[in-house]
């Protein structure tokens, strides 16, 4: 999933520690959900919803659809600006390789928003039908459903999708530290020629 340039959502900020937005974006970006919102309900309709996303993003009309029918929690047939938000800071983290971190800070609203049954189990299916929102590749599904799934039904309570969350943000952390030693000591064999 790729934010298209220059599109307005490029130019907001997400914090990369908390992975949440400035006072000054979520103004900015309840403006411009507003200026979306051409019914004046505080919505967003399927229809402006595939728009927005088209417009925003290279995600395919399937994907799109899938995101608006998680995002539709009340199953009313449109989003409100709670799930707008949330949406844009997955789509920022997605952007800025902040996946893993989004999902450890935001544990529980993702879950819920995974949790399509309500049961407080999240599926393989239901994973893998949403792993291009988290860059999560098929191996990686594999083996967290392999390490994670303690009680063995091939489903995740919260206790072991945090788990995971927790697991994944630090194997992110070591992964950045890995390549600022290595763009480091690029920088000095540079430097001193060695």
């Amino acid at each position: 999933m790729i934010l298209k340039e220059g599109s307005f959502l490029w130019y907001l900020y997400l914090d990369k520690i908390y992975c949440l937005l400035s006072v000054r974006n979520v103004k900015a970006l309840v403006d411009y959900f507003h200026i979306l919102d051409v019914h004046h309900k505080n919505t967003l309709n399927d229809v402006l919803f595939y728009h927005f996303l088209h417009h925003v993003t290279n995600l395919n009309r399937t994907q799109i659809m899938i995101l608006f029918d998680i995002l539709d929690w009340n199953a009313v047939g449109e989003i409100g600006f709670d799930q707008f938000y949330m949406l844009v800071c997955i789509l920022l983290s997605h952007q800025d390789h902040l996946e893993g971190q989004f999902m450890y800070r935001h544990s529980r609203p993702v879950f819920d928003l995974l949790d399509l049954d309500g049961d407080q189990k999240i599926g393989v299916d239901n994973f893998h039908m949403f792993r291009f929102l988290f860059n999560i590749n098929k191996q990686e599904l594999r083996e967290l459903f392999h390490d994670f799934d303690i009680t063995g039904d091939r489903r995740l309570n919260y206790k072991e999708f945090k788990l995971y969350t927790i697991f994944s943000f630090d194997k992110s952390q070591e992964r950045q530290k890995a390549a600022k030693e290595k763009e480091k000591s690029l920088l000095i064999q540079k430097i001193y020629g060695h």
